[in-house]
């Protein structure tokens, strides 16, 4: 994802004037009808503002886009697009968290991520098993069967058409402890 303000791309800005140059696609704020049944998206997320954001680069980012939302389950929260190029987009996942993600201009100075096809992430699920079972039966391609960890987790791993590594599972990290004196 390009780090270089796009003077060309819509961005968020309090004036009331609209930016014709560019199109955006917002979600509203009310429950996602469309979000996959086996998620429980009635219930609020316990992280509401996420301070870590996978970031990454998409050769096809609206069809990577309809992946992540249509197959996995993400929902889209943000999409700017800047003519045929998206210059940012949002999926937020039911559960908490979220990605942002654009599209790759191999020729943009100070990339902030990798090619297309280089990133992973780790993506916390209660539904585990159901997710599996769905994104199998969808034919999307499997990277490490869901098993048991020895750290407590129960996950598994899929390629995404870029190549992008996913992986999901029940883990969400070890209990921080609490503010310094």
């Amino acid at each position: 994802m390009n780090t270089t303000p796009d003077t060309t791309a819509k961005q968020h800005s309090s004036s009331p004037e609209p930016d014709t140059t560019a199109k955006q696609h917002r979600t509203s704020p009310e429950p996602d009808t469309t979000a996959k049944p086996h998620l429980d998206t009635t219930t609020p997320s316990p992280q509401r503002d996420p301070a870590v954001w996978p970031t990454l680069q998409a050769q096809d980012a609206p069809a990577l886009i309809d992946f992540l939302v249509d197959t996995v389950g993400f929902r889209r929260t943000a999409v700017y697009e800047d003519g045929a190029r998206v210059a940012h987009a949002q999926l937020d996942w039911p559960e908490g968290g979220g990605i942002m993600l654009g599209s790759y201009d191999p020729d943009a100075p100070g990339e902030a991520c990798g090619k297309p096809g280089t990133s992973g992430a780790y993506v916390v699920t209660d539904e585990v098993d159901a997710l599996y079972a769905r994104l199998t039966e969808a034919g999307v391609k499997i990277v490490g069967e869901i098993e048991d960890k020895p750290y407590g987790s129960r996950e598994f791993g899929i390629a995404d058409p870029e190549g992008n590594r996913w992986f999901f599972g029940t883990y969400r990290g070890e209990p921080r402890p609490g503010p310094t004196p």
